[in-house]
């Protein structure tokens, strides 16, 4: 009986000490505030210039919303560490990738020399284009080592894309581009973002010298063989 009385007073003693001291700790952690990055937001777009033949014309483009790899189907921004794909709960995209880069990837075409409007789909009814555009990302994330103490990293973007005639839908060209670069400090998500930002304005810049190889006023006669252009950087 006395072995009871005394674990139900130190039980109570224990009890008393843990309610008198709850208001000064916490067992609860801290979690860091969420961000989110938007392509395109605050980004000063730089007027790129593409070499062309002395007697073309500006272009209008028609640009079909940009298909993604299916990894990248996320709101979270992909960094692969190795053969890996990491991503933190604590930074991500606000808004929808694919619409995201869709418009991003328009404003940069936009800006490049000699194409003078890029209509991003749905169109309006009656719009007339020299071309239609669609694009393929199958890279775009940061990169580092698998080692989780590495603070040295980059960045990649990659696409293919496919130029077509608008008035039958003839293949009129192809192409690929790949960029990536060093300079990420891993962690700073804000800094990759930039630096993606960075890459898809070079991939504007590549699709725009593949479309300067081709006639804006290409023949639309049904027996003429197109032969598609093959653009590759």
């Amino acid at each position: 009986m006395r072995h009871h009385r005394t674990s139900r007073a130190l039980c109570a003693l224990g009890a008393g000490l843990l309610l008198g001291t709850g208001g000064c700790f916490s067992l609860a952690r801290t979690s860091p505030p969420l961000e989110e990055f938007a392509l395109g937001a605050g980004h000063a777009v730089t007027r790129v210039a593409v070499r062309l033949p002395a007697d073309s014309a500006s272009r209008t483009i028609g640009m079909r919303r940009v298909d993604l790899a299916a990894y990248l189907a996320t709101l979270a921004i992909v960094v692969r560490r190795g053969g890996r794909i990491a991503t933190s709960n604590f930074h991500r995209w606000g808004e929808d990738p694919s619409a995201g880069v869709t418009r991003a990837l328009s404003e940069y075409l936009g800006a490049t020399t000699h194409v003078r409007a890029v209509d991003v789909t749905p169109w309006p009814i009656r719009s007339r284009h020299d071309f239609v555009l669609q694009l393929h990302v199958s890279r775009l994330e940061g990169t580092a080592p698998d080692d989780s103490s590495a603070k040295e990293g980059g960045y990649r973007v990659a696409a293919s894309w496919e130029v077509f005639r608008p008035d039958d839908g003839a293949l009129l060209a192809r192409g690929e581009s790949d960029r990536r670069a060093d300079g990420w400090t891993v962690g700073d998500y804000r800094g990759l973002v930039r630096l993606l930002e960075h890459g898809l304005e070079q991939l504007a810049g590549d699709v725009a010298a593949c479309l300067v190889r081709l006639d804006p006023v290409t023949p639309r006669d049904s027996v003429v063989v197109v032969r598609p252009v093959a653009c590759q950087r």
